[in-house]
């Protein structure tokens, strides 16, 4: 069976370009193409397509509100097509809180177009796949925007961080596909005395974990950064990788932790990666050391959180196939027997806050 696509895109030539990639896979049937979101909106209901791919920036009835108003009268699918730039970036996140799938970047040039349609394509197979609850006004009426706060200033009346050296437990995360609203469930649920430090790596490319740290940072009761090179890391903050780098934590006598920035090459076909992470913070002395894989396509970080596992992790964590977008890098972890608990999204804080109490 094929999945039939619905493209919408103010570009004729993008409509085309993009229709083009997509059936150069026989998977795939685009079924329809729609120039603004009010075509959009009613295409989807006569034509009740199995995935859609939304531009983010079309004049009128923006990519967001186009989205929100598909996920509220006929759920369905939705991967966001984004502009390499920040304002799309900033877009593109709140898509994802909405309730998008995953997103894709239009190709910058002719040469670009081959890598851009593998990743649409291996995107839009699992986006096909995921059920879509219907758009909850009420559910978002908590996520109205913020202005964006310097990533260097803690937020207003947020706690101040601690010296690396009072904080005796360390939670690392990884995640993927779905990652974005799944993170701003777990840390948004964390208490502001929240006082361990939390390594996160979410594959998503450079400028795009900028504005999501910033996005979390708003949401959240504690802090949210994107991470920075020798930076020292402290309790109470959650430090999110750079797109295109590799994040690791490192010890430094007298105990003392710091992040460690680079571009090696990619593992598992991600830079950052969550095997990188995790085999770094299992190298740290004297913390308790918990890790957590999150929804997300692939297996990274199952290796290292069953070689974490083995060396006698504190706690190993993987989020249940129920709340999950795409259930590949916990199930993964699963199958290779190296998780301790597998939670629900919703319960994955609480655990948090009971290991380190």
């Amino acid at each position: 069976m094929k999945y039939r696509v619905l493209v919408v895109d103010d570009s004729p030539f993008m409509r085309k370009l993009i229709s083009d990639m997509i059936e150069s896979d026989p998977d795939f049937r685009v079924i329809g193409t729609a120039k603004n979101g009010f075509e959009a909106v009613e295409m989807v209901r006569d034509l009740q397509p199995d995935v859609v791919t939304l531009d983010v920036e079309m004049p009128g009835m923006g990519g967001l509100e186009t989205l929100r108003q598909i996920l509220r009268t006929h759920p369905v699918p939705v991967l966001m097509v984004s502009n390499q730039t920040e304002a799309g970036a900033g877009v593109t996140i709140s898509a994802l809180e909405s309730g998008a799938v995953d997103f894709v970047h239009k190709p910058a040039g002719i040469f670009a177009v081959e890598h851009v349609r593998d990743e649409l394509l291996n995107k839009l197979k699992a986006a096909a796949k995921v059920r879509v609850p219907r758009y909850s006004e009420a559910a978002a009426s908590h996520k109205a925007e913020k202005p964006a706060r310097a990533l260097s200033m803690p937020a207003k009346g947020k706690m101040s961080t601690l010296p690396s050296n009072t904080f005796e437990h360390l939670f690392a995360i990884g995640t993927s596909t779905g990652g974005p609203k799944a993170l701003q469930t777990v840390l948004t649920a964390l208490p502001e005395d929240f006082a361990h430090p939390i390594l996160i790596v979410q594959h998503m490319p450079p400028k795009f974990t900028r504005s999501l740290a910033r996005r979390l940072d708003d949401l959240c009761k504690i802090r949210v950064i994107e991470a920075e090179d020798g930076q020292v890391i402290e309790g109470g903050v959650a430090y999110l990788a750079p797109g295109g780098y590799h994040m690791e934590a490192v010890f430094q006598e007298p105990r003392t932790y710091r992040i460690s920035l680079n571009q090696n090459t990619p593992r598992n076909g991600h830079r950052p990666s969550v095997d990188v992470l995790f085999e770094s913070v299992s190298r740290l002395p004297y913390l308790r050391l918990h890790y957590i894989l999150m929804t997300g396509m692939g297996s990274d970080g199952a290796r290292a959180m069953l070689a974490a596992k083995k060396k006698g992790a504190a706690s190993t964590i993987a989020e249940a196939e129920e709340t999950c977008v795409v259930f590949g890098m916990p199930k993964a972890a699963i199958a290779l027997g190296g998780v301790d608990y597998v939670l629900p999204l919703g319960k994955i804080a609480e655990k948090m806050i009971a290991l380190a109490n």
